[in-house]
């Protein structure tokens, strides 16, 4: 236990320290996390064994999965909130078109351009691990977003669109890799399964949403019993960390595999809580505030989980490369091509694909599933591969994003210290 004290106490120092270095040369702090949690991971700091100073192994961060877990229900939690009745009025209808549009957009394209290349080399890559990789390409990392708003309090048109298309494009995503690993799976095996493809994921995303509901219901009307704001904020805590908990359960219906998605859970579970509870802003910011270590050690013991043996692999790289070309372009045209449909702005139009380019845990997480395949390994690998280089360079292309269209106020040059000092008398 206290190795593992040590080792967190460490990895939020680090990553901490590390955004003093990072904000010299205008990088956001999300990128200074994940560097950190690079250095102190088991290629680096780690290959010295010593007990606390990083992570020695893959299996040790693994082992604080709970952590990451955990942090992505707050995120998501978080995200709920920008699901407001009044906001979805005005921009829902668009955002949902943009989100649909734009991920399969995406998938489509990178299917294309993988099938050619196994076209061409067949030895490379097969169409079942082509197909797979298309579904995974649409999903979007909505923490390293939600971390660069936050950073710089950015605000605006594209900004309220963004939080919901990334919202929704996790959902989209996550339907789009049940039914084409399914039909991968299919491809594989030389039989197809309805349930796989078609049932099972309707199934996930319905009872993840009424889970999600009802815990949003059952958060608003045990909060009512408390005045405090601290007692208030330590029961939205608890509600949370309860339903990550219950997001992780699995069981059989018949022949049907039941689970949940712990962010669409979480979300709704935000979404529901906002819209009924009147107090809901002001109690989520205080949420947002205790929640700020958590969200540190989630990207930390992200950077730390980039396994760096995958550079050392050619076909991956090469696999790898071809889909962040791919899925870059599938983003950017995708998103370009859904906005102007829908009327958006010039600046949004231009802009908004480059903030979708961040991907980790939701991918990460799929490509764990397309392990199974006969060649799985090369789908997880060239997704770690791909991981790595969008976690480090996409939290900067969203602030440059959100910067072009003049939606970021950065942060001031204020001390805090010296800004809640007591003034003196005169």
């Amino acid at each position: 236990m206290e190795t593992s004290l040590i080792c967190l106490a460490v990895a939020l120092v680090g990553g901490l320290m590390l955004t003093r270095l990072t904000k010299l040369i205008h990088l956001p702090a999300v990128t200074a996390y994940l560097v950190a949690g690079l250095l102190l991971g088991p290629f680096f700091l780690g290959m010295l064994n010593i007990p606390g100073l990083g992570f020695n192994s893959l299996e040790q961060v693994e082992g604080f999965s709970i952590i990451t877990q955990t942090a992505l229900g707050f995120i998501a939690f978080a995200m709920g909130n920008e699901f407001r009745l009044s906001q979805l009025r005005s921009i829902g209808g668009r955002a949902i078109t943009i989100g649909i549009l734009q991920a399969v957009i995406t998938t489509v394209v990178v299917d294309i351009v993988l099938i050619a290349l196994h076209l061409c080399f067949p030895h490379i890559i097969s169409i079942p691990c082509a197909i797979t990789l298309g579904a995974i390409a649409a999903a979007t990392a909505p923490a390293a977003t939600l971390m660069v708003v936050r950073q710089y309090k950015a605000d605006g048109p594209m900004t309220r669109l963004l939080m919901l298309v990334v919202a929704i494009d996790d959902a989209v995503g996550l339907l789009l890799f049940s039914v084409s690993y399914g039909i991968a799976t299919a491809l594989s095996n030389g039989q197809v399964s309805v349930l796989a493809v078609v049932v099972e994921p309707i199934v996930e995303i319905l009872l993840s949403l009424s889970l999600g509901g009802l815990m949003g219901l059952l958060l608003h009307l045990v909060e009512r019993f408390f005045h405090s704001r601290s007692k208030r904020m330590t029961l939205s805590v608890a509600f949370v960390l309860l339903t990550v908990g219950l997001s992780t359960m699995e069981f059989q219906i018949g022949p049907v595999h039941c689970g949940f998605s712990l962010l669409l859970v979480c979300m709704m579970t935000g979404t529901v809580f906002c819209n009924v509870c009147t107090t809901s802003e002001e109690l989520m910011e205080r949420v947002d505030g205790w929640t700020m270590p958590l969200n540190i050690l989630f990207f930390v013991l992200s950077g730390a989980e980039l396994d760096l043996q995958v550079l050392a692999q050619p076909v991956t790289l090469i696999v790898g490369i071809v889909y962040i070309l791919a899925r870059s372009a599938g983003k950017f045209f995708g998103a370009n091509f859904s906005c102007r449909l829908t009327k958006e702005p010039k600046p949004i139009v231009d802009h908004l694909g480059i903030t979708l380019l961040p991907q980790a845990g939701v991918a990460l997480g799929m490509a764990q599933t397309a392990a199974n395949l006969s060649d799985g390994a090369l789908a997880r690998n060239v997704v770690l591969f791909a991981v790595l280089v969008y976690e480090l360079i996409g939290p900067s292309l969203t602030k440059r994003s959100l910067l072009a269209v003049g939606e970021i106020r950065p942060e001031g040059r204020t001390s805090a210290r010296r800004h809640n000092a007591p003034k003196e008398a005169k």
